[in-house]
């Protein structure tokens, strides 16, 4: 996004927020991300000593740190604090005394184990919001199976669906997909929960299972099952109920992604392929009959890309008003204008690794936008400032704590 929409934290739309994150790898964190993009301030609890594994999750940078960790965990305050001594947790209801949110994505019962569940937490502030994010969320048979992002994938149904019809089952683009749509709907369910408690006074728990934003987002797949029996298959690049609809690729070993929604928009695909006769009362001018002779539509795609350039083949379609766009590797997305123009990728200057380059904010607010501040801290960068500012410890306070492990 352009530094001219640019706003200082206290600018932002969830300045004046305080979140607390305990939560590890990337589910409710990401939805603690969201939220220090947007102003809130965000304390990210660590284990001393150790961190979040997600400080070791990907490529490691020359600072020790990887790239998923400076990316993900930007914007965030760390400070290391022991959850499991009777001092850590005291410390944590001192700073949930302070705080708006809670963000967590243990295995459920593991803070009710370490006294510091809900009903312990809701007494010490009422007014508090809870993410718990896990593998099957807090109740169920399931609930207490641990599970990981590849996990939600394959539960919530999109993983039986990603590959080819001949091949097993596909990662869906990433493992970790469940893992960044539970925090956002996480994101979602804070957000709800504080409109709520600005009316009542009164927090909640925001509930996730991370297979459940998965199967919320497969369309018809469960009333076509529910009313015709119909259970989809693998169906590799292409789409249920369109044609053509899929990948196709081009003369330069190149892919571009094809939508051809309906029949008119067919229609304007089969003139700029030169063979206008099989749309509109041709052999394949509807739907029904182009989903009936899939092989044969897609063939003639392939067959028109394979004589064009992929720049040649977007500007073709783009002229004809056929949906067209490249299927970008992410060298690509890098080169494109598009991406350039909207600031899709931030720099960010950091003085550990340098000038790095990063996603940027989702969504784009013109009034008050995120930002990307800072990439992800050092381990307990933070403690002095948070515990001497917000709890009023002392640094003889905090170095008794650290030697006894606490923090």
């Amino acid at each position: 996004m352009p530094d001219s929409h640019d706003t200082s934290s206290s600018e932002r739309p969830l300045a004046g927020l305080r979140v607390i994150d305990i939560a590890t790898y990337i589910a409710a964190p990401y939805c603690a991300t969201i939220m220090a993009e947007f102003g809130a301030e965000v304390i990210k609890v660590e284990m001393p000593k150790v961190g979040d594994p997600c400080r070791r999750l990907g490529t490691v940078t020359e600072c020790g740190e990887t790239l998923v960790w400076l990316s993900e965990a930007r914007n965030k305050k760390s400070v290391t604090l022991n959850l499991k001594s009777a001092k850590g947790a005291a410390m944590l209801k001192r700073l949930v005394a302070e705080a708006d949110v809670l963000t967590e994505n243990f295995q459920p019962g593991t803070l009710e184990g370490w006294g510091l569940g809900w009903e312990t937490l809701k007494e010490v502030n009422p007014r508090l919001i809870m993410l718990r994010v896990s593998g099957y969320g807090q109740t169920g048979p399931y609930s207490r199976k641990p599970g990981f992002g590849r996990i939600g994938n394959a539960f919530g149904g999109i993983s039986f669906l990603s590959g080819d019809p001949d091949r097993p089952p596909a990662t869906p683009g990433s493992a970790t997909l469940a893992d960044y749509m539970s925090g956002l709907y996480g994101a979602l369910g804070v957000l709800m929960a504080i409109r709520a408690r600005d009316a009542t006074g009164r927090g909640q728990v925001v509930d996730i299972g991370l297979y459940e934003p998965i199967f919320r987002i497969l369309d018809e797949m469960a009333p076509a099952y529910d009313k015709f029996g119909y259970i989809r298959q693998r169906m590799g690049a292409a789409a249920v109920n369109v044609c053509p609809h899929s990948h196709y690729q081009t003369k330069d070993g190149r892919w571009i992604a094809i939508a051809c929604t309906n029949d008119k928009i067919f229609a304007r695909m089969a003139a700029l392929m030169g063979c206008p006769e099989v749309a509109g009362d041709g052999i394949y001018g509807t739907i029904a009959k182009r989903e009936k002779s899939r092989p044969a539509v897609d063939g003639l795609v392939s067959a028109w890309a394979q004589k064009h350039t992929q720049p040649e083949a977007i500007a073709l379609c783009d002229a004809a008003e056929v949906p067209c766009g490249m299927v970008a590797a992410v060298d690509e997305i890098f080169r494109d204008p598009h991406y350039a123009a909207r600031g899709n990728i931030a720099r960010v200057k950091d003085a550990r690794v340098g000038d790095l380059a990063v996603p940027n904010v989702v969504p784009r607010l013109t009034g008050t936008p995120g930002h990307v501040d800072t990439l992800g801290p050092a381990l307990g960068q933070h403690n002095a400032e948070i515990y001497g500012a917000l709890l009023g410890m002392t640094k003889a306070d905090l170095a008794a704590l650290e030697k006894e492990g606490v923090i």
